[in-house]
């Protein structure tokens, strides 16, 4: 069993332009496909846990969503990174589309899609994480028993100083970016810590 990171997508991995209706939208964050590189050489299954309700919304079609992980995963082959699964929900409540307007499970911050995960692969929940830009991505977290880690990327600043303050959930660390906070993760204690203290020297 690997320990698992699940990474939120917009705002996190590409920059926060509200919905991606055309994939001209989606732009990589600085450092990202190296921190996702870090983990692949940790031996850590990478998975992307997004909410997609612009599907539901009938702000864009499904095939744009799946159009643009592609494109995703391709920029992240630059650094020689690669994603395990990307697992995304397309529904909301009160969205237009009927097949998509529902009630889900797998909308964060519940934690279908971590159950979807923990079905088709091997992970060791005991070591996994969460990483987000958003407290839903934190509650998102503690309903999956995970440690929690805020980035300060997308709108992860202006949850931090308006939002994270009024709430019981707290992250369990606060990075300015996705791979510093890569870099924590591989830093903390563990049989794997001389290991990844290795990979990340030769990544310095």
């Amino acid at each position: 069993m690997r320990p698992a990171v699940f990474i939120d997508r917009d705002g996190t991995v590409n920059e926060q332009h509200g919905y991606i209706n055309h994939i001209s939208r989606f732009i990589l964050l600085p450092g990202v496909g190296k921190a996702i590189s870090l983990l692949n050489q940790s031996d850590h299954i990478v998975v992307v846990t997004s909410n997609q309700s612009g599907v539901a919304r009938g702000y864009f079609p499904i095939e744009l969503v799946k159009a643009t992980h592609e494109l995703m995963k391709k920029e992240l082959a630059k650094d020689n990174a690669y994603l395990d699964k990307i697992y995304f929900c397309p529904h909301h409540p009160d969205g237009v589309l009927p097949e998509y307007s529902k009630e889900c499970s797998c909308r964060k911050p519940d934690i279908g899609l971590v159950k979807k995960a923990r079905s088709e692969l091997d992970i060791d929940m005991e070591r996994s994480y969460v990483i987000g830009d958003r407290l839903l991505d934190i509650e998102f977290a503690h309903n999956a028993n995970l440690p929690g880690i805020l980035v300060l990327t997308g709108y992860g600043r202006g949850e931090l100083e308006y939002i994270v303050p009024h709430t019981g959930k707290k992250p369990a660390y606060i990075a300015e970016d996705l791979l510093r906070a890569v870099r924590w993760i591989l830093k903390q204690e563990g049989p794997h810590k001389n290991l990844w203290a290795n990979i990340l020297k030769k990544n310095s």
